[in-house]
């Protein structure tokens, strides 16, 4: 069988982030024989949210899928976007009537990828349980998928992980987002499912998260109302890359770029 290569690549956070994924990203497909990536783009926009500038940017230069999170709609355009482009994806526990998909199907010729966004429930907002959510997905897109994705955007690593043991077996790939900070746990479950806790971050390294560090620290001294600036400091990208053998997983690996 033939090997499939998938990169998954963090929150990107910012347009300057935006900017540096869209310029390097179709150089890094061609050195590592990338054939789908998809990213976290609910942050690419200024003061987070997604807007149809950054997003073009991000599937332009070198994105297949776009997923989200919490800040998905905080831009009034996110709600026309989503609608309009099925590459950009929210979490398939908002509502029905929420604009936009929770998953998409993405033909690449030799192989359709079914990639789910989900969004946890555990000191986030309260949406529909993730476990059901994710499994109404998987009923309505059998059999018209090769490899499967599920990016779980939540706060709690415990709540991640919980998902990813269900899904073992029944979901090739499923990578955490939201927390910015990359985790050391990369590993191949034991059904065969492809886990890592939090891809990290597309951004500036020397930051909280993406944010001027002295916002944060100031805050944290006196409690008082700050506005958060990103960080105008070098950017990385950071995720993961996974070989699937005969689409089953077989290695899975922390990049940086």
């Amino acid at each position: 069988m033939n090997k499939t290569t998938i990169l998954l690549l963090g929150d990107v956070m910012g347009p300057a982030a935006a900017d540096y994924v869209g310029a390097k990203l179709w150089n890094v497909r061609k050195s590592l024989g990338v054939d789908l990536v998809v990213a976290n783009c609910e942050n690419c926009a200024l003061g987070n949210g997604v807007d149809k500038q950054n997003a073009e940017k991000l599937l332009s230069g070198g994105c297949d899928v776009l997923s989200s999170g919490n800040h998905v709609f905080k831009k009034p355009e996110s709600k026309q976007l989503l609608d309009d482009c099925r590459d950009i994806i929210r979490p398939c526990n908002y509502p029905p009537e929420a604009p936009g998909a929770g998953y998409v199907i993405k033909d690449l010729g030799a192989f359709r990828a079914l990639v789910i966004n989900v969004m946890g429930v555990v000191y986030m907002d309260p949406l529909a349980n993730p476990i059901r959510s994710v499994e109404k997905v998987l009923d309505l897109a059998e059999g018209k998928y090769d490899v499967s994705i599920l990016d779980v955007h939540a706060e709690a690593t415990s709540e991640k992980h919980a998902l990813a043991f269900y899904f073992d077996g029944k979901i090739d790939i499923v990578v955490g987002t939201h927390t910015h900070v990359a985790t050391a746990d990369e590993r191949i479950f034991p059904k065969g499912t492809a886990y890592v806790t939090d891809l990290g971050m597309c951004g500036p390294d020397d930051s909280v998260l993406g944010i001027e560090p002295q916002c944060i620290i100031e805050k944290l001294l006196t409690n008082m109302p700050v506005r958060f600036n990103l960080s105008q400091n070098p950017i990385s990208a950071r995720g993961v890359l996974v070989t699937l053998d005969g689409y089953r997983p077989e290695k899975i690996e922390r990049i940086t770029f």
